[in-house]
């Protein structure tokens, strides 16, 4: 069945806000997307024009147009008749908390707003809303209308039934929602991602391996495994009979003195322009926007391969 009749609400039109419209748009509903921003309506149109042929490659549902994407610079506008508002606005606690308070001027008491905030605590967020129990985290990882991952969790006047609704509703939509029991800067997978570029600006700066060959180590190496199966079920399938028992016990006093060596996020900026000469010099004789190409191209054969792999969780 279509979900044409179903409207939700993309507040804030960037990189990852579009990219969210044209996911929304993929799955049938109907989208009124806002921004005040000038431009935004026909930066928004241009790139759900770009990011369709991918999606189509993932499979539209019924009703899924183009043509169902309705713009206006009003926010209260946008979300009058949503059911469910994914907001985009900048990491600015003043700025996300006066756009909320617009959403809730018209905004029907039980729709559900999500936050696409990639730090931001939905307990500090949520401070002064009319309605602060329907608010939730859902942090996606770029591009939205490629990546599965959505992390989902609530603040501390977030009811359980917002947050269940929220996890319900991006499974749904084919996402791939993961709960957070616990508020954290970061959530959680950026909090992996600086956990490995600490040691990547560690590893550059002291000497020990350039920028391109760390590149390299992870996208061909544990980059690969870890596209299939995650960090606990990859140690899992290294214990062989024993699994992650058994190589935890073997290996475990080792990586924990490897631990003890790693370095420490940078304290100064002085280690950015080593890291962008290092990015300039990996790049040299690429098209860089043919190679987004080819790796969303990548991407979405992994996904379809993985979607015909039941067992791979």
């Amino acid at each position: 069945m279509s979900n044409t009749s179903r409207t939700i609400a993309v507040v804030g039109t960037g990189v990852i806000g579009a990219s969210w419209a044209a996911y929304y748009l993929s799955r049938g509903f109907t989208v009124v997307a806002a921004d005040p921003a000038e431009g935004a309506e026909d930066r928004l149109r241009t790139w759900v024009q770009q990011f369709w042929p991918a999606l189509e490659t993932l499979g539209l549902e019924d009703g899924a147009s183009k043509e169902n994407l309705r713009f206006t610079a009003s926010i209260a506008d946008a979300v009058r008749d949503a059911e469910f508002v994914q907001e985009n606005g900048p990491e600015r606690l003043e700025i996300k908390r006066a756009m909320l308070a617009e959403i809730e001027s018209t905004l029907a008491p039980g729709a559900l707003i999500a936050t696409s905030s990639s730090g931001l605590l939905i307990s500090d967020v949520q401070k002064g809303m009319t309605h602060p129990e329907r608010m939730v985290l859902g942090h996606p990882f770029n591009p939205p209308h490629l990546i599965p991952l959505v992390e989902v969790l609530g603040g501390r006047q977030t009811s359980a039934e917002s947050v269940d609704k929220a996890l319900a509703f991006y499974a749904e939509i084919g996402k791939k929602p993961i709960r957070i029991n616990k508020e954290m800067a970061g959530h959680v997978a950026n909090r992996l991602q600086v956990a490995l570029w600490r040691e990547a600006f560690h590893l550059v700066q002291t000497g020990v391996a350039s920028v391109t060959d760390i590149d390299t180590a992870i996208s061909y190496g544990p980059g690969l495994r870890w596209a299939l199966l995650g960090p606990f079920l990859n140690l899992h399938a290294s214990g062989g009979d024993g699994g992650i028992t058994h190589v935890l016990e073997h290996i475990g006093p080792a990586q924990r003195e490897w631990a003890r060596t790693l370095g420490e996020y940078p304290e100064t900026d002085d280690y950015i322009p080593v890291m962008a000469e290092g990015v300039a010099e990996e790049l040299a004789g690429h098209d860089w926007d043919e190679t987004l190409r080819q790796r969303d191209e990548v991407l979405l054969q992994l996904l379809a391969a993985k979607r015909a792999k039941p067992q791979l969780p």
